[in-house]
């Protein structure tokens, strides 16, 4: 008998893990299979540091287990990572810990899982060549499947993932207690009257219990959303359905395409119900489904594609760009290694930074100088970016070179650059352009070009030193005299032919570099770049409509934090560097501003800060270039779905929301909501913010969401920063985020926006 009651508890589990992997669309997919019965493999961090433990994909399709057996106390210990904190999964030797244990080991054993942000890599050794090929490829097709699901989607895998988990002794039923336990899961604190009342309501059976169906309705009746039902009401003809001229009406309101057939297309694609389809209907249900699509969110669609002119001269444009690439961590003792240029290249950045140092046996490595951070080959660095470089964007790619290596090991850096990116690598002028602009993106699709000092000609004066800009000399110079390490090396003849439109040079003053050639840019340092913002702004502005200039945080950020990019965009620059591998605002900043136009990393400037001649000063726009002012105004409707406090596990968030424009100082602003007490199912708010926005091409707007806390500061819960120039009217959805910038799926707020012209008013 109980042979029989487990094996239907086995039945019932099986079913409900097909249910979840049904949601995604993978039910049938061997690899996915080998992952959920689990492998044992080795953890590798060193030759030394070798742990078996158990890789396995949860029922939720979507958590993998990594498992440790402890002899001694006989127990399991369990991390775990979900699938969509990884950035990619890599066979073969593709980090630095791999390739130090390459003797006796082959290369398709091994598994290299790169995660988002500054976390470590997960290096594995398989037992077998069909195992490593069944976690590669399942990781892969389950990464390729979340990112592409609908909202509905996601909503159904979210509910059975968790009625998954809440269903304790897998009967496929649930008691109170496990609804209970299901409601403090999702993060929703029901009185325990109404959820009381809600349960037996949905208890048609009357045995205390909620069978499958049952547990569906419940499930319906949580995420029925009162505010979309409102909105449906308001457009609906009849208070029943929307029809086909109701969803023109609607879409007219919204500023979007009201055309019959758009309307038509709309009801066919969100609309479940046959009936209403045939007859050119929009039900509550269909309506809530467009809703929540991608369709409805608040970021302009037609943003998600190279839009803008791509022909324009380099510094016509924002260029995405990073600082201390190489690092995972902070600049005093973090690790080095190839991962974070993947995941920066992968998020459409478009110039990285190497800094080059001679290396033993004659081969350079990159790393911080004068410091404890680990180092990572040259060699290696490039090989990665050449597997990386254009996945993500077309266009142009910037190597910043912090060259500090000798003659003889500059000339292996030409040489690696040479052979190992071939044709990619850019070698010399586009003859047909003229040579007083440099060329556009659209002109060096495909290439990477190489920043760094140049030799100079005789005419020029005597060599320079091998330091590629100001950066480097500034920041290290106490540290040199402090070690005696003064010591200046000419640059390479064959690396200094590498560089062609980035020649690194001195920045004397505006008026010197006005008669210098397009080619000659510089670097400043974030206190250089502040002081010519404030206090020459429309000169910096000017200088940066032919030149090209790069920005980079202070030496004092060893916990390599950043400053905020947005004064230095305001003055034009370019190349504003930031440590990708550091979360926070700066870089939410640097997201949204780059989430624009295909999120290929470039961004083409306004037109008045592209005009050699331009008066434009951004500390000053109540007139002249730049000021179109408009008044924005933004209703935090409600949440959906928010993450809970991963430090306080069983509490329930107490949510507020933030609006925020980050633009010109006269546009800079912030408004907050009042905080709802324990809920973050479906807080509602109701609260109307008003922004009068003064340079809307610069401005960007930030929703950020925290944990409201009366005893210390408000806990992160997402964010989601967008270009004010990509803000949509009406009724939208704004997409929630993580720290690291992934996605909190299907985390979201819902909002209403009207902008209007004020010089109308």
């Amino acid at each position: 008998m109980m042979l029989r009651s487990r094996k239907k508890e086995s039945a019932t589990s099986d079913a409900k893990v097909i249910d979840v992997l049904r949601t995604l669309g993978v039910q049938d997919d061997e690899d996915v299979k080998r992952m959920l019965q689990g492998s044992r493999m080795v953890k590798v961090r060193s030759r030394r540091w070798q742990k078996v433990r158990t890789l396995k994909l949860r029922d939720d399709g979507a958590t993998i287990w990594c498992q440790s057996f402890k002899f001694f106390s006989r127990c399991r210990q369990t991390q775990s990572f979900s699938v969509s904190e990884v950035e990619c999964v890599r066979q073969g030797f593709h980090s630095e810990t791999l390739r130090k244990m390459v003797a006796g080991i082959p290369e398709d054993l091994c598994l290299t899982v790169v995660f988002k942000g500054s976390r470590r890599n997960l290096d594995l050794l398989c037992r077998n060549k069909e195992e490593a090929r069944h976690w590669f490829r399942g990781i892969q097709t389950l990464l390729e499947r979340t990112e592409n699901m609908t909202q509905k989607e996601k909503l159904d895998h979210w509910i059975v993932a968790y009625l998954k988990q809440a269903d304790l002794n897998n009967d496929d039923s649930m008691s109170y207690s496990e609804v209970q336990t299901l409601l403090q899961m999702i993060n929703i604190d029901l009185s325990d009257q109404y959820a009381r009342a809600l349960f037996e309501k949905c208890d048609r059976s009357g045995n205390s219990r909620l069978d499958h169906g049952e547990i569906e309705i419940f499930c319906k009746e949580l995420l029925r959303r009162p505010e979309l039902d409102a909105v449906f009401r308001l457009y609906s003809s009849d208070g029943a359905v929307l029809s086909n001229g109701d969803v023109k009406k609607f879409l007219k309101d919204q500023e979007e395409d009201a055309a019959d057939t758009h309307a038509q297309s709309l009801i066919l694609t969100y609309e479940f119900n046959e009936w209403a389809q045939k007859n050119q209907f929009m039900t509550p249900n269909g309506f809530t489904m467009y809703m929540l699509s991608k369709e409805n969110s608040a970021f302009d669609p037609d943003h998600a594609w190279v839009y803008q002119n791509m022909n324009r001269p380099l510094t016509h444009y924002f260029i995405s760009s990073s600082h201390n690439t190489y690092l995972s961590g902070d600049q005093l003792i973090g690790e080095s290694g190839v991962e974070p240029y993947i995941r920066a290249l992968n998020s459409g950045c478009r110039c990285v930074e190497l800094d080059c140092w001679d290396g033993e046996k004659g081969q350079p490595m990159i790393y911080h100088g004068y410091t404890l951070t680990s180092k990572v080959s040259f060699a290696e660095v490039i090989q990665t970016i050449n597997e990386y470089a254009f996945k993500a964007s077309p266009y142009p790619l910037i190597l910043s070179l912090e060259n500090h290596c000798s003659v003889e090991q500059q000339t292996v850096m030409a040489q690696h650059l040479r052979s190992i990116l071939g044709d990619k690598l850019l070698t010399k002028p586009i003859s047909s352009l003229q040579s007083n602009v440099l060329p556009s993106p659209e002109d060096l699709k495909g290439k990477i070009l190489i920043k760094g000092k140049k030799e100079k000609t005789a005419e020029e004066g005597p060599p320079s030193s091998s330091s590629s800009d100001e950066e480097t000399s500034q920041a290290d110079s106490k540290v040199k005299k402090k070690k005696d390490k003064k010591k200046s090396s000419k640059v390479s003849r064959v690396l200094s032919d590498l560089v062609v439109y980035a020649r690194s040079v001195h920045f004397k003053n505006f008026e010197h570099a006005a008669s210098t050639p397009a080619s000659h840019m510089s670097s400043f340092s974030e206190s250089q770049a502040l002081g010519h913002v404030n206090d020459s702004g429309m000169q910096f502005v000017r200088h940066n409509t032919n030149h090209l200039s790069r920005i980079y945080p202070s030496g004092q950020r060893v916990q390599s934090s950043n400053f905020n990019p947005q004064t230095m965009w305001n003055g034009g620059c370019q190349i504003v560097a930031l440590n990708f591998q550091t979360p926070g605002e700066p870089m939410d900043l640097n997201r949204g501003k780059f989430l624009q136009n295909g999120q290929c990393g470039y961004v083409l400037k306004p037109p008045y800060m592209c005009q050699k001649d331009t008066t434009f000063n951004p500390g000053n726009v109540g007139g002249g270039p730049g000021h179109s002012p408009v008044l924005l105004t933004v209703k935090v409707i409600s949440a959906q779905q928010l993450p809970k406090q991963l430090k306080k596990p069983t509490s329930i968030v107490d949510p507020q929301v933030c609006v925020e424009i980050h633009g010109v100082s006269i546009d800079n602003d912030k408004k907050k909501t009042h905080h709802i007490q324990n809920n973050g199912f479906n807080p509602q708010w109701d609260c109307t913010f008003n922004f009068t926005i003064h340079a809307p091409d610069l401005a960007l707007v930030r929703f950020m969401v925290e944990d409201h806390d009366y005893t210390s500061s408000n806990d992160f819960l997402g964010q989601y920063t967008l270009p004010f120039k990509s803000l949509r009217k009406g009724y939208r959805h704004v997409p929630l985020m993580k720290l690291d910038g992934s996605s909190l799926s299907p985390s979201s707020l819902f909002i209403h926006v009207k902008i209007r012209d004020k010089s109308a008013s």
